[in-house]
């Protein structure tokens, strides 16, 4: 997502999920677990999603993978749009807490990814998952590696 523009330079992480947004652009993750971005502004990104027996364990419930996805999604989001032009980004840490178990009844889900700090090598953000009625499914913290290209 970071190519240059032609004639110019790359575009800001912003613009770039921007640009993605409103192509309809999804990566192959969110085309597998059935989610998408659906907000984003610098610092915060959405995703939003419904869980289903494609995500399912054997258990009988949403794969905790589900979840983390989500999670890492929104707060990899979050710090991509505070990216400057020639910026990239990697995930060093992702800590997921579990609050409640999801099922194909489940219904629409949301996650929430904010940036807490976004220094010269390291960002942080957090994340929280949510069902239609604002319950708490999932929350996590994010450490995250900025580099330059």
């Amino acid at each position: 997502m970071s190519s240059p523009v032609p004639g110019g330079e790359a575009p800001s992480g912003l613009a770039q999920l921007q640009a993605a947004m409103a192509a309809g652009q999804m990566p192959g993750i969110g085309r597998s677990l059935e989610f998408s971005l659906v907000e984003i502004a610098e610092g915060r990104a959405v995703f939003q999603g419904v869980p289903g027996l494609h995500a399912y364990n054997p258990l009988g419930t949403v794969h905790g993978g589900y979840a983390a996805a989500l999670l890492d999604s929104a707060c990899g989001c979050a710090v991509h749009s505070r990216l400057a032009p020639g910026q990239r980004y990697t995930t060093l840490e992702l800590k997921v807490a579990y609050h409640r178990a999801m099922t194909a009844q489940t219904g629409p889900v949301r996650a929430e990814g904010v940036v807490t700090t976004f220094g010269r090598r390291a960002a942080f953000a957090e994340a929280k998952l949510t069902d239609e009625a604002g319950r708490i499914l999932a929350t996590a913290t994010s450490t995250l590696l900025v580099m330059s290209e």
